[in-house]
């Protein structure tokens, strides 16, 4: 079990270092530029959202930011005792490695919310941090009085990098034309959606039923 954890504690290390590192450098390096690398089909797109993985949300508000944030770390907590029950039970390594991928994940996305607010400067005249209806007033010189996000612990937003630049072809009933995939991403979003799709794909692999023993002609005679 030993080995294991430091195989699974390594690669999760691993992938926090890699998201923050590339977040961290995206934050002070960007502002709301678009960059194409790769030719045309992929992009660094600089944005922040306040809710989940692919920029998509859970509400609005400072309530709803909050209770997301809350349930990451519930979930981030489970998932961590699944994963000592598990190893202790002896599980593959592989599929260990794939708790340890969404564990990282969710990790990575929570630590944005949880310090960033403390460790960057805030400007409550970018775009990302507007929320209307939060009540709360600033005064932006170009654009006059605009409302504000909730800042603090566990309020911050996560910031998003990647991008794909595909659309379906014309002939294609009714998506031809649309981005394939228009969402912006980040390395935890990533490191989830690979451990879940390991656990969906390697199912029978990681869970194996029980085979009947076989009857021999031999095994029949009393």
């Amino acid at each position: 079990m030993k080995r294991k954890l430091l195989i699974v504690g390594a690669v999760v290390a691993l992938i926090l270092l890699l998201d923050q590192l590339i977040k961290v450098w995206v934050k002070t390096t960007f502002t709301d530029q678009s960059v194409s690398i790769f030719g045309d089909w992929f992009r660094l797109t600089y944005v922040e959202n306040p809710g989940m993985a692919f920029g998509t949300t859970f509400g609005s508000g400072m309530w709803a930011k909050l209770a997301l944030s809350i349930f990451r770390i519930f979930a981030i907590t489970g998932i961590a005792f699944y994963w000592l029950k598990q190893a202790k039970a002896g599980m593959k390594l592989e599929f260990l490695i794939a708790i340890g991928f969404i564990f990282a994940g969710a990790t990575g996305n929570l630590i944005d919310s949880m310090v960033y607010d403390f460790i960057f400067p805030y400007d409550p005249c970018m775009s990302f941090n507007h929320m209307p209806g939060s009540g709360i007033v600033s005064d932006c010189s170009f654009l006059g009085e605009i409302e504000t996000r909730h800042t603090g612990f566990l309020l911050g937003n996560v910031v998003d990098m990647f991008q794909f630049n595909f659309t379906w072809p014309s002939w294609v009933p009714l998506v031809g034309g649309n981005e394939v995939f228009p969402a912006v991403w980040n390395v935890a979003d990533a490191s989830i959606s690979i451990g879940v799709i390991l656990v969906l794909v390697r199912q029978r692999t990681y869970f194996p039923k029980n085979k009947k023993p076989e009857v021999t002609p031999d095994s029949t005679e009393a």
